[in-house]
This record gives structure tokens, sequence and C-alpha cells, in this order.
């Protein structure tokens, strides 16, 4: 599955999703964002696709939106521009798979955005990010849903309201990122995350992650009165069984998944 902005490859048990438009520095153009849309709805049901990485080709992950396409248009493009990107960033969230962030240079802005939206980041030692919008007269409004997220109020209002970058070593203490290696490592430190993931049954970690990202935001009483009906339906399920079987015989399990 390919298109000009988007490539995508699986090599079971996993999916990447590359951005492929260097040039541009990957910008997330209305087109790029249906199309990695797409790509995630239709690796969520593929057997190959155990985790999903998002990476990117060249010296950027992603400058974020594309500016010479936001430029004297209607106002009904700006409403279906930013609806895609939320939808992107949605589905991210939707798909049973995890989803991985390679981030090998700048995320900025929506770029940042996606970045934080992933349920995991691996970055290189020389990658940034940043919320620059306030410099252009654009709040990054929207990227500051996951990044306030993931680093909290008084960081991510320092980000959005400076613009500055941020280093990746700042971005794995703040909580945007979870590992950061050497470039020349990021590959194998990738890979270690998935193997490590893959391990799993298939069905357990997509009712973990829904399980997640429904109650995260959820009132604790509230989080609670939902993590225990899927945990008791899990514990039913045949993979839980297997698991917990396998546990108490001291042999590997043989997911049902």
């Amino acid at each position: 599955m390919t298109s000009d902005a988007v490539r995508v490859c699986i090599e079971a048990p996993r999916a990447s999703i590359t951005l492929s438009n260097p040039d541009r520095r990957n910008a997330l153009s209305l087109a790029t964002m249906t199309g990695i849309t797409a790509a995630l709805r239709s690796l969520s049901a593929d057997p190959g696709a155990q985790v999903i990485v998002i990476d990117a080709e060249g010296p950027a992950f992603s400058a974020g939106h594309d500016m010479s396409e936001m430029i004297d248009r209607p106002a009904r493009f700006y409403d279906e521009l930013f609806a895609a990107c939320a939808e992107l960033m949605q589905t991210i969230h939707d798909v049973p798979q995890p989803v991985v962030a390679k981030v090998d240079g700048i995320a900025t802005a929506a770029g940042c955005q996606l970045v934080a939206s992933c349920d995991l980041v691996v970055a290189s030692d020389t990658s940034s990010f940043a919320t620059p919008g306030v410099r252009i007269g654009l709040f990054c409004s929207t990227p500051m849903v996951p990044i306030s997220r993931a680093v909290g109020r008084k960081r991510a209002m320092e980000m959005l309201l400076t613009g500055e970058p941020i280093t990746a070593d700042t971005a794995a203490d703040w909580g945007l990122v979870n590992r950061v290696v050497p470039r020349a490592e990021l590959d194998a430190a990738v890979d270690d995350l998935v193997a490590r993931i893959t391990r799993f049954s298939r069905a357990t970690i997509a009712v973990g992650k829904e399980a997640f990202h429904r109650q995260i935001d959820m009132s604790e009483p509230d989080a609670y009165d939902y993590t225990r009906t899927v945990m008791a339906a899990n514990a039913a399920d045949d993979n839980a069984q297997e698991g917990i079987g396998a546990f108490l015989d001291k042999r590997n399990p043989v997911w049902p998944s």
C-alpha cells in the first residue's frame, strides 16, 4: 500500500507506515493525513500487523501541517483539514494494535501532535519537538490535546506559549518520549520494543489498549467501574485461561489468538 506521501509495509509481526515526502519535511497535508488514517484502518485487522510503527524518510519526522495549502482557502477547507487531523489522531487510539512513533529529526506542530498521539515513542538523541504555531499567529490548539495529556499542564503551556523546541532527552524526562537512543541504535531499539510486545496475546493487548484510552480521563470511581468489568471479561477469555494455565504448569503459553 503506497501513495505519494505515505508508504505502508508489512513484515510480520510489525507493519510500518512511513511518511515519504522528505522534500516537504513530511508535512501533514490533508491528503497525507487521510492516507495515514486509511492505512491504519486497513492494518487494524491484518494478522501480520501486531504492532504498527510510524516513521519517516529524511531529516524531519514531520514539520506539521502543510502551510502551502493553508493560504486563502474558504472556511470549509480549514474545517475539513482539522477534522481530518482529529480523525487521524483518534484512529491511532482506536486501532487495536499498539502504535509506535519512530522519530529521527524534528517533530513540530501537528508532527509533534502525531508523536504525542502514538502509544509509545522511540526517538534518536538528535530529535527535537516543538509547537511553534504561536510564532505564525496560529496557536497549536489541536496539538495541545495529546501533548498536555502526555507532559502535563505547565510543561505543555511552556511549549505552546514560547514555541521553543525541546530536546529528545527533555521530551523523555517530560513523558513525551519513552526511549532516547543514539541514531545508530534507533532501528535496534524499535525492533527490541516490538519484540517485547509481540511475545504476548494480540487479543489481550487489544483489550488493554482500548481500556487504557477509555479510562484515562475518567474519574477514579468511574475508571474502576469500567475496568473491573473489562478485567472480569478478560479473565474468562481463552487467552487469559491459557496464560494462567501455562503459568501454573510452568510452561510457555500458546495463545489462541
